[in-house]
């Protein structure tokens, strides 16, 4: 999906820009179909599809000249079957996305006079479609490392504190993995830390033969067999060999920790990958201003997931 070139530059501008539930289907069709309507059903791409209008007046309906179905532009999106006019998805969806740490739903309600719930739906869709699509195996040097997610034991009550709630023994936070490369993060929120399963995420996305740089934790033990492996071990005070480092990463999760801390409070171990993918996505797009990072948010918008889906996914 191309980045379109938007004609605005601020939040105000794209308001301006976009003023109706018209001007945004129109935009969504130009950063989606590049303004020759494609069908969703069977797949066709062809500017003769059928307009139907009801009441003379032409809404964004059309029917498929091949399979004959009816689709708009919204249908197989996160916008499919809401109640919610576009033009307050795409307020939404430009706040979210340019917020270095997010919004939380119920700042949003107020924001968009929708309700608590609807707004934490509607940031539930958005974060599943920052979800990152296919990725090709990397090939550049990687810094790989884990955190802990969860809360701060000297922050509760003295009858809620967790013995032993520090470290990567504990069981009381979630462990995240995560490989950075070229600028670029993946995360994926794993059971553990050990060998068994922090290994076969690396073989999975790593080529073999690359420059693989992680601290001196256990679970890293033997990447040497296949890859170059770089161990920084902090135990010593050592934070750079060979003029690598795991800087970049470790960047990473203190961004993430703030932003879930600060503006969510408490993450669920079910939803903790999609706050993941959250930051990551704003992470790796950062070089992108907030017009072409909501282009590009609305150009992955072709996954949707349904509320009874979501709230009970594992």
């Amino acid at each position: 999906m191309k980045i379109v070139e938007p004609e605005f530059n601020s939040f105000v501008l794209m308001l301006e820009l976009l003023p109706d539930e018209q001007a945004c289907r129109n935009f969504l069709e130009l950063v989606r179909w590049d303004n020759i309507p494609t069908c969703p059903h069977c797949g066709s791409v062809n500017e003769a599809h059928y307009k139907l209008k009801v009441k003379g007046e032409f809404s964004g309906l059309y029917k498929c000249k091949d399979c004959r179905e009816r689709f708009t532009v919204t249908v197989g999106t996160i916008f499919e079957g809401s109640h919610i006019p576009l033009r307050k998805w795409f307020i939404g969806v430009y706040i979210f996305a340019s917020h270095k740490k997010g919004i939380s739903s119920i700042q949003l309600g107020k924001d968009l006079d929708i309700t608590q719930k609807s707004a934490w739906f509607m940031l539930g869709r958005i974060r599943y479609s920052f979800k990152p699509k296919s990725i090709p195996k990397i090939t550049k040097p990687v810094q790989v490392d884990e955190t802990f997610v969860g809360g701060k034991n000297e922050n509760r009550h003295k009858d809620k504190k967790v013995p032993k709630s520090q470290g990567r023994s504990t069981k009381d936070k979630t462990p995240v993995f995560g490989i950075m490369s070229d600028g670029q993060v993946n995360t994926e929120v794993v059971p553990n830390t050990q060998q068994k399963t922090l290994q076969p995420i690396i073989k999975r996305m790593v080529e073999k033969g690359t420059i693989v740089v992680s601290d001196e934790w256990g679970g890293y033990n033997g990447l040497g067999k296949q890859y170059n492996h770089k161990v920084i071990k902090h135990n010593e005070d050592q934070f750079m060999k060979d003029g690598f480092h795991t800087n970049g990463i470790e960047g990473f999760w203190s961004l993430l920790k703030r932003g879930i801390f600060g503006i969510y409070h408490h993450v669920s171990r079910k939803h903790l990958n999609e706050y993941c993918d959250e930051f990551a996505f704003r992470y790796n797009t950062r070089g992108l201003g907030d017009a072409d990072r909501f282009s590009l948010s609305l150009g992955n918008v072709s996954e949707k997931i349904s509320y009874k889906k979501f709230i009970s996914k594992e």
